[in-house]
């Protein structure tokens, strides 16, 4: 789908020219790419702004009355609602784990290569591993503190900010579903992968405030820098299919 082209009494000004010549470069007459675009830069100011929120002391009320809020008042080591929850919210929180991320991502990429599409089967390791270097890059720089305000419910051994979960889960589940979505020809197949990866990146996010071991700032931050780069991983499979440099998706079915 392409957007409306400009009006043609523009198209005589030499800077106008050459904006337009970098803007059908980048594709950004379609919607695919500008909307990639769009959601980058929304997504990566999102973060930015928090993390100063964050730097200033800004979210501390809320993050403290959002996590006493999921925990037991006359026991703080005690989650809100049935023992099973509890459990099963430890499960989900796995699905963000490294190992979990880093097997899903050789599993998919080692598909994508066995069915003859080798350059997108590297591009998702990449794109992960990428995102997996900058969240790790992220926590050092950032070095907040995990919350002391009740007991966690598993061990953690890294910086708070931004929960490493949240920015994984985004950017892998995320980018794989775009990716397969892209790939796949049927529509109702195509929803169903990006609603489940929505619901995985927001689970795995939830669950680690449920368990205590992050602030809620400190996941909605990872979704923010988890999806902008995913979007950004979106908006460069897009060029490099334009460029034939990956495999372009298959032909959508007769109507």
């Amino acid at each position: 789908m392409r957007l409306v082209q400009p009006p043609g009494r523009l198209r005589g000004n030499p800077l106008f020219g050459r904006a337009m010549a970098v803007w059908l470069r980048l594709r950004l007459n379609e919607v695919g790419p500008l909307v990639a675009l769009l959601a980058l830069s929304t997504l990566g100011y999102g973060f930015f702004a928090l993390a100063r929120e964050v730097g200033e002391g800004s979210t501390a009320a809320l993050d403290r009355k959002i996590l006493l809020a999921l925990r037991n008042p006359a026991d703080l080591a005690d989650p809100i609602g049935p023992p099973w929850l509890e459990e099963t919210m430890r499960d989900i929180t796995g699905l963000g784990s490294v190992f979990t991320v880093l097997f899903i991502t050789c599993a998919v990429a080692g598909y994508l290569a066995l069915s003859g599409r080798r350059r997108i089967a590297a591009f998702v390791v990449a794109a992960v591993g990428g995102g997996e270097l900058l969240s790790t890059v992220l926590k050092v720089f950032y070095h907040r503190p995990r919350p002391d305000l009740v007991p966690h419910g598993m061990e953690v051994f890294t910086a708070s900010f931004p929960s490493g979960h949240a920015t994984m889960s985004a950017i892998a589940y995320l980018t794989l579903a775009t990716l397969a979505a892209r790939v796949e020809r049927r529509r109702r197949v195509k929803a169903l992968l990006l609603f489940l990866g929505v619901s995985m990146t927001l689970l795995v996010g939830a669950s680690r405030v449920y368990l205590g071991v992050h602030w809620p700032s400190d996941v909605l931050a990872g979704w923010c820098v988890g999806a902008a780069w995913a979007s950004l991983c979106w908006f460069l499979a897009l060029q490099l299919q334009r460029r034939g440099e990956v495999e372009a998706p298959d032909p959508p079915p007769p109507a």
